[in-house]
């Protein structure tokens, strides 16, 4: 019966030393989970220390004294070879394609990387073990020193070389996981087409990235950062999303913003380009690139700083092209200053200022500190060189005032320039702008801005103009011409400005006071030519019975020839005179008509028929009712070729600068 019970007790025992064998085992599994590929080259040198270690020849004594030193030397070296061999095991699942499961790809690498960490802090100590074991067998000749020589060669080799404790493993695995970082990037970018009105277009109009996407490219960027390696994930993010936005603009045809101040005269030949710079940049800002920083934050969110996901946008906006559209907008501040030109630089300026916000939330951080200094710098640029030219217009008005008005007695064409001019700058969409340009710069000379002072500098222009039109005709050697550009001029002046702002601006007594101007010059202009020649045809002195007669016919005779050459004088200097507004031109011939034909017809029924039995009939009945009413009414028109410009040259030959941009600028506006 006791033996019966020690039996148990023994088979308990034994059960309780094979459970803590079999738990030996698995803590040794495990290390063995954390090994690498260098095992076959420790393995393969091992038999070279072990034969050189065989070799010994010492006492019994000396022998014992030096296990414990070995064995101490021998076990860390095992426990590493162990983990290479857990290492090596690794390779097939990390070797594959991280596509087919992410989660499952990281977690095996995350154990390549713990067992690396293992064999970074313990393969130089087991390597300094045997080192020392070495010097032990050395220092006490227990060895056969050809021997010792060997292993200290095999130690120095170990501890030399340069090959990574894996092989190359880790960074082959990271090369993976970076090409499936850009591979996701690249399958779920897509360009964007720019919308027909970006006016009403949401804020962010690219599709963000999918959030299962974004998570696994955070899985993959946590590793990357883990192994020192996200400069190269930064450089394939700003590759593939930098590529995407130049793909969507470049399907706007950006070659414009390209072009040099010396490749265009002046800024109406590039007037076209500005119109869609200002439509491409809206779009560029608020479509492209505020998408873009939110899919950058969403990104690198958690894994990076904020101003290294900053710095990474920032690179993408200077390669998309951000820079070469502030380097136009710099271009046309370069361009020759005409009026035009202010226009233009009032457009760049609105379409900045509406951007401003976007502008300072998009690149206000530090990283893109080029874009601030470019944008800065060109706004500076708009106001100086709008106001510059803003205030140099009264100046180029005032230098016409010296220059011969036209030669046809036209409406010049710096009149209807300048008052179309500054109707547009009042208009509501220049002088808000102009308003709050003249204020900024204003505010850059510490000086006070007046409320008044755009209106009160477009009067003080218009004031300009009138003494122009003043100065102008008094300069025609001929008074009725002079009678009809004052008419033509006020007419124009009245007609163009009624219902308009600055018609507003100048008040309905200053517009009447310009028809009132019509009706007493064009009432002088009738007297002073047209008026002139019907009293040539007068019934003085006509008596018509048998004595008188032939006195009678001598009279017709010469009333008419006086008439007949007063006519033809008259009319051929003012068949190259020109009535600029079709309905003023129409009255006017319809009064010279009603002055001209009546009494002419009159006189004709009643006095004709003494002359037109004369042999020479045809030279005093020159002329039918009929044939006068045609010839004027056919007074005043424009003639072919003929523009309503201002023919202007300084006395030295040369045309005026100012006038030549005047000039040059009345053509394009509307």
């Amino acid at each position: 019966m006791e033996g019966g019970r020690q039996g148990l007790e023994s088979l308990v025992a034994a059960r309780r030393s094979l459970r803590a064998s079999l738990d030996k085992s698995r803590a040794l599994g495990v290390a063995l989970a954390r090994a690498g590929p260098r095992l076959e080259e420790i393995q393969q040198r091992l038999p070279s220390l072990e034969a050189a270690v065989r070799p010994i020849r010492a006492e019994r004594g000396a022998l014992v004294a030096v296990g414990g030193h070995i064995d101490r030397a021998v076990g860390p070296a095992a426990a590493v070879l162990k983990v290479f061999d857990a290492v090596h095991g690794l390779e097939r699942s990390l070797l594959a394609d991280p596509l087919t499961d992410l989660p499952s790809y990281l977690a095996v690498l995350k154990r390549l990387e713990e067992a690396l960490r293992f064999l970074s802090d313990n393969c130089g100590l087991a390597v300094q073990w045997l080192d020392d074991i070495v010097d032990y067998l050395e220092d006490n000749a227990l060895a056969d020193p050809r021997f010792i020589g060997i292993l200290k060669d095999s130690l120095a080799s170990l501890k030399s070389s340069p090959s990574l404790l894996d092989g190359g493993l880790l960074a082959a695995a990271l090369d993976k996981l970076e090409s499936e970082f850009r591979r996701l990037l690249a399958e779920h970018t897509t360009p964007l087409q720019m919308p027909p009105d970006t006016g009403d277009a949401p804020t962010i109009a690219a599709p963000p990235l999918p959030v299962p996407v974004i998570n696994k490219l955070r899985s993959i960027l946590e590793r990357i950062i883990v192994n020192n390696r996200l400069d190269r994930c930064i450089s394939i993010y700003i590759d593939v999303r930098g590529s995407n936005i130049r793909a969507s603009l470049r399907g706007l045809d950006l070659d414009y913003l390209e072009i040099r101040p010396a490749e265009f005269s002046d800024v109406q030949s590039i007037e076209e380009y500005i119109d869609k710079w200002s439509r491409h940049l809206e779009f560029a800002v608020k479509h492209l690139f505020e998408a873009e920083l939110k899919v950058c934050f969403d990104v690198f969110e958690r894994t990076v700083p904020r101003e290294m996901a900053e710095s990474c946008f920032a690179e993408i906006a200077a390669q998309a092209g951000i820079l070469a559209f502030l380097q136009f907008g710099k271009t046309v501040t370069e361009t020759r200053k005409d009026p035009i030109k202010l226009l233009k630089l009032l457009d760049l300026f609105a379409t900045l200022n509406k951007l401003r916000l976007d502008f300072n939330r998009l690149f206000g951080g530090k990283a893109c500190v080029e874009i601030q200094n470019q944008t800065r710098d060109l706004i500076k640029r708009v106001i100086d060189g709008a106001c510059e030219i803003f205030w140099e217009l009264l100046h180029q008005v005032e230098l016409q005032r010296n220059m011969p008005p036209p030669s046809e007695g036209s409406v010049p064409r710096l009149v209807s320039f300048v008052t179309d001019y500054c109707n547009k700058l009042l208009s509501e969409q220049y002088q808000p702008v102009l308003n709050q340009v003249l204020m900024i710069h204003k505010s850059w000379k510490q000086q006070k801005f007046q409320e008044k002072l755009l209106t009160e500098a477009i009067l003080d222009i218009f004031k300009a103009v009138e003494a122009n039109i003043d100065t102008w005709s008094k300069n025609y050697g001929d008074i009725t011409l002079s009678h009809l550009f004052s008419m033509n001029t006020h007419w124009h002046l009245y007609k163009n400005l009624k219902a308009t702002k600055l018609g507003e601006l100048l008040g309905e007594a200053k517009l009447k006071e310009h028809e009132q101007y019509k009706d007493y010059f064009s009432a002088h202009f009738l007297r002073e030519s047209w008026g002139k020649l019907p009293p040539l045809l007068s019934r003085e002195g006509l008596i018509l019975f048998s004595g008188g007669r032939a006195k009678a016919r001598d009279l017709v005779k010469q009333r008419l020839k006086a008439f007949n050459e007063a006519f033809d004088d008259m009319y051929q200097k003012q068949s190259n005179w020109v009535i600029s507004d079709k309905d003023l031109r129409e009255k006017i011939c319809q009064w010279v008509l009603h002055t001209i034909v009546p009494s002419y017809r009159s006189y004709m029924q009643n006095y004709g028929p003494l002359v037109e039995q004369d042999a020479s009939a045809s030279k005093y009945a020159k002329y039918t009712a009929q044939s006068l009413e045609s010839m004027l009414g056919s007074l005043f028109q424009h003639k072919t070729g003929r523009t309503m410009s201002l023919n202007i040259r300084h006395s030295n030959g040369k045309v005026s600068n100012a006038m030549t941009n005047l000039a040059r600028s009345a053509s394009t506006v509307s």
